[in-house]
């Protein structure tokens, strides 16, 4: 699929930004085709979050200094917005899991901004897909350890409801907690992350095409307007990264707490 063709000033035509831009090839001739830029960098994040944790926890000090600091900001952050609210006594317990899954994500979401790399993995629909469908297998998991194989899908059910409703009810709460959950759980930090991305590459396309490519005295002002959007649309969307990262380990906590105990 080709880029999209925008009429520009004059008559000319420059190439939009399209789905190419997360169409990428292997990183050398001949290499295997699932060796590209996203798994890679997908690898690099997991490993800026595991050294930032290591530095920030391997040896704690009494009066947190440098990286534990940051990190001790960061824990209490995610305990107490994400984890308490939801887990409660067993907010602890899963502290491991649910600092991972944020400063993951957002590790991959700023790549979106970061010089050379400029791509969100998240923004690659696989990368949320896995993470999703592991929450929700250890929900389920969960779900039947914690209240058996039969307790856990009948709690799901409402009780004490006219007869007839359930025959809407049952097919739509189990459609809802095992389909419709995880595929949004996946598709919303997918589709805001790679929206993002397109917009800043709009943006950045338009101020470098009419400032430097075509410059006229009507395409600088456009281009100066591209140059600012871009600015201003990379600031919202560091805020978006962080929020899709909060959003995405929130809901993880909640599905943790449905597996956790029943609803009432």
């Amino acid at each position: 699929m080709n880029a999209l063709t925008v009429l520009a000033s004059g008559g000319e035509e420059f190439e939009a930004p399209g789905p190419e831009l997360f169409d990428f090839p292997p990183l050398f001739s001949g290499g295997p085709e699932w060796l590209t830029k996203p798994l890679v960098f997908s690898v690099v994040g997991a490993l800026v979050v595991c050294v930032f944790c290591w530095s920030a926890f391997a040896k704690p000090k009494l009066v947190p200094r440098g990286v534990q600091n940051i990190g001790e900001y960061g824990y209490v952050f995610v305990r107490d917005q994400i984890g308490r609210p939801f887990l409660g006594k067993d907010t602890e317990r899963w502290m491991p899991l649910l600092m991972s899954l944020f400063f993951l994500i957002w590790t991959w979401n700023i790549f979106s901004v970061v010089p050379i790399i400029q791509f969100p993995i998240a923004s690659h629909i696989a990368f949320p897909v896995v993470l999703a469908v592991s929450v929700y297998f250890l929900k389920v998991y969960l779900g039947i350890k914690n209240q058996g194989p039969v307790k856990y899908f009948t709690n799901l059910i409402p009780k004490g409801l006219p007869k007839p409703i359930y025959v809407l009810l049952v097919p739509i709460e189990y459609l809802s907690t095992f389909i419709l959950a995880p595929f949004t759980h996946a598709v919303r930090l997918f589709a805001n992350m790679f929206a993002g991305h397109m917009i800043l590459a709009f943006f950045s396309l338009v101020g470098f095409w009419f400032i430097f490519e075509k410059p006229t005295a009507l395409g600088f002002g456009v281009g100066v307007i591209g140059v600012v959007m871009t600015c201003v649309m990379t600031a919202f969307e560091m805020f978006i990264q962080f929020l899709q990262a909060f959003l995405f380990t929130m809901l993880a906590a909640m599905y943790i707490q449905s597996g956790l105990h029943a609803d009432h």
